[in-house]
């Protein structure tokens, strides 16, 4: 019976502490992290096989042949691009994890405001640095998902040209890369509708994968904006209640050097009492 009664108590502290354990974490910013990591790990691994996919386009249909000298060429622009993209993937993994750990110790300080633990001036400064670079990586992201609009906005045009010119025939359709830049104006490369390149890379795995690839990429990167602003709005609340605790915790301590003061002039006043009626 009671070898009965000891696994009960201990199943139930068992269950009280996952239960205070599961309490303890933040979940506004687990969803942010995990939404972040999604978004960034579909921006990189589809952005850096669509780069792959469009060398291969350029290579094989266009006949572009990279520069035998070091000189900024299409090619070139594509390998920073993918070092970007390296460094991408690195710093936003580092950084999801601080914002989680700063959730942690944030709502620690919250829960914990009238125990041991106190809020320092360090950990607002830290949450309010987390706001500023928060919003940075926010506008960062805008701008890196206007960036990758452009490519899908490319292969929807060359995806278009391929699918009017099996409906029109007899169009002279033409795709030609200097209109996008990526060829010298002096380097004519274009591939029109009627030639068995063209036909060819319309029917090609790699145009139709490489498009779906961007579109992916381009999801990812909104996916990392709409984590950013959640994390800001998380991030804000977090400072909010800080600052209210902080205020609070001013208060508790102004109350209760009050009511020692209080105590020590009730206790005077009663000793001087006690010694003149003596």
């Amino acid at each position: 019976m009671e070898e009965d009664m000891d696994e009960g108590q201990t199943q139930k502290g068992c269950l009280e502490c996952c239960i205070k354990c599961l309490g303890g974490i933040p979940y506004p910013s687990l969803i942010a992290t995990i939404l972040l990591y999604a978004g960034v790990a579909l921006f990189c691994g589809c952005g850096h096989e669509a780069l792959s996919g469009t060398v291969t386009i350029l290579q094989n249909y266009f006949e572009v042949v990279r520069s035998p000298v070091d000189a900024l060429d299409v090619f070139t622009m594509i390998d920073i691009v993918k070092y970007v993209i390296y460094g991408i993937a690195s710093a936003f993994f580092v950084y999801g994890i601080l914002l989680m750990v700063e959730g942690f110790f944030t709502s620690g300080a919250i829960k914990d405001l009238y125990g041991d633990f106190k809020i320092t001036t360090c950990g607002r400064c830290v949450s309010a640095w987390f706001i500023m670079l928060t919003y940075i990586f926010m506008l960062a992201w805008l701008g890196v998902t206007a960036f990758t609009s452009l490519p899908v906005f490319i292969y929807f045009n060359i995806w278009n040209i391929c699918q009017n010119a099996t409906v029109l025939e007899g169009a002279t359709l033409c795709l030609d890369p200097r209109q996008y830049g990526i060829v010298p104006i002096a380097e004519a490369k274009t591939v029109c509708a009627g030639s068995e390149k063209f036909y060819k890379m319309c029917e090609s795995n790699e145009l139709d994968m490489t498009f779906h690839l961007f579109i992916c990429a381009l999801a990812g990167a909104g996916a990392a904006v709409i984590a950013m602003i959640h994390y800001l709005m998380v991030l804000s609340a977090n400072w909010a209640y800080v600052k209210d605790a902080c205020r609070m915790q001013k208060y508790e301590d102004i109350k209760s050097k009050e009511e020692q003061e209080l105590h020590d002039i009730h206790s005077t006043r009663s000793k001087e009492r006690l010694n003149a009626y003596t």
